[in-house]
């Protein structure tokens, strides 16, 4: 009983090691093995090695080394078999007599770590592709964890992850960090990523569930090691200053059962003030490296307001309104206006943001966009016009595919059903 219980405690120690090691470790790999595949095939014939030896020989003093002494190992192994053996030993080193190899420099591992970064994230593969590779290499996540979080077949997410990294074998992808005018695009393409990852997290498409909060944690780390490696970057500090806020409300934004609670209802006593700092203060990096705020930034701005006002009615919303204007500027959108919508609406009236909404009804952008008859129909209930309001919050269920959301537009359609006189039904 006793073995059986040290082999389990074993088990969760290689998947907690692997957690924290398998990014740095595939990045080095890939470094020398100029191929991204094979060093996640490397990583993985080491973590199959740790699984065989750990469990009787124990857990070393430094596993990430082990595992990057075992992976090299089997490098040198494929290159001895390509004939290669004589110029690749060189590349790799000369101090593998030993086991356990000394940790790599700080900087060499954030080198790695960036290059990795902007290889998985490269604009050649799909977005769909970009966001499971990432997961897959730097948020040591599995096929199956992957497909779970947005729910999809587990062989759907595989195959994503297997032909982006055919493509970036056959388009000969450097694994290398961007510079120049390429730097930026690239930059924004990363950024974009774990953005994506973020919000799913926080507000998930489908499913049963609101929130999927491992998915908010897994791009949170992201772009604090994001910010660690690019600290002159002035957009990564602000996407980080919007996570980290937008992260502190999570306790928050969902009831006993699981319910969502909209901003406006949410109890700020259950914000988590550290993530609040945290956030201010990475916003206030993002501004002093810049005079002019990227959207990131921008959206940072937009929720530190709310993340400094105590109660709702000390909400700035005259600011609010302003910062979406100027985040449509830099970063034209339909939803962007439809967001400046309701800052104007609670900083001017419903009138004022009724008649932006509807400016955007004919935006085909927004035709299947379930916020936007749900915006209208809360406005519309403000102004009395409950009939009105069923029919839109109606249609704002009908359009979302997360159940969650759909059963609290629901609630408020028949809430406005029975103001309008009306029954559940709509008659």
């Amino acid at each position: 009983m006793a073995a059986v219980t040290a082999a389990v405690e074993t088990h969760r120690a290689i998947e907690a090691v692997w957690r924290i090691e398998s990014a740095r470790l595939i990045a080095g790999l890939a470094r020398m093995m100029r191929d991204v595949g094979a060093a996640e095939e490397l990583a993985q014939d080491a973590l199959v090695a740790a699984l065989e030896q750990w469990p009787e020989s124990g857990v070393p003093d430094n596993p990430g080394a082990w595992l990057m002494a075992v992976a090299k190992r089997r490098a040198i192994d494929q290159f001895r078999r390509q004939e290669r053996l004589e110029r690749k030993v060189e590349e790799i080193g000369r101090d593998l007599e030993t086991r356990v190899e000394p940790e790599p420099e700080l900087d060499d591992i954030g080198d790695d770590l960036l290059r990795l970064v902007f290889t998985a994230c490269h604009p050649v593969l799909s977005t769909e592709a970009r966001v499971a590779l990432t997961l897959r290499l730097l948020g040591g996540l599995t096929t199956d964890e992957i497909a779970r979080a947005f729910l999809v077949p587990e062989p759907t997410v595989a195959q994503r992850i297997v032909r982006a990294k055919k493509t970036l074998a056959k388009k000969k992808i450097p694994f290398e960090v961007p510079q120049g005018a390429e730097l930026a695009e690239r930059l924004s393409s990363v950024l974009e990523v774990v953005y994506l990852i973020f919000n799913e997290g926080y507000s998930a498409t489908a499913g049963d569930d609101w929130m999927r909060p491992e998915l908010c944690t897994d791009a949170l780390r992201l772009g604090r090691v994001l910010a660690q490696l690019a600290p002159k970057e002035p957009e990564v500090h602000g996407l980080v200053a919007l996570l980290e806020i937008q992260a502190s409300r999570a306790r928050a934004r969902t009831g006993p059962d699981g319910e969502p609670i909209l901003l406006l209802d949410q109890d700020r006593g259950r914000w988590d003030r550290l993530l609040i700092r945290r956030g201010l203060a990475a916003l206030q990096r993002a501004e002093a490296l810049t005079d002019s705020l990227g959207p990131y930034a921008l959206q940072a701005a937009i929720v530190a307001c709310h993340a400094r006002a105590r109660t709702p009615q000390e909400t700035d919303w005259s600011r609010i309104a302003a910062l979406y204007g100027e985040l449509n500027r830099v970063n034209p959108s339909p939803i962007v206006e439809l967001n400046r919508a309701v800052a104007v609406s609670m900083a001017d009236g419903p009138d004022a943001g009724l008649a932006l909404v509807d400016r955007l009804t004919g935006e085909p952008a927004l035709a299947k966009y379930h916020l936007l008859p749900s915006v209208r129909g809360d406005l519309l209930a403000k102004l009395g016009r409950h009939a009105e309001a069923h029919e839109e919050f109606t249609s704002a269920a009908g359009l979302t595919r997360n159940e969650r959301e759909r059963t609290l537009l629901l609630a408020r359609a028949e809430r406005a059903a029975g103001a309008a006189g009306l029954n559940s039904r709509g008659g």
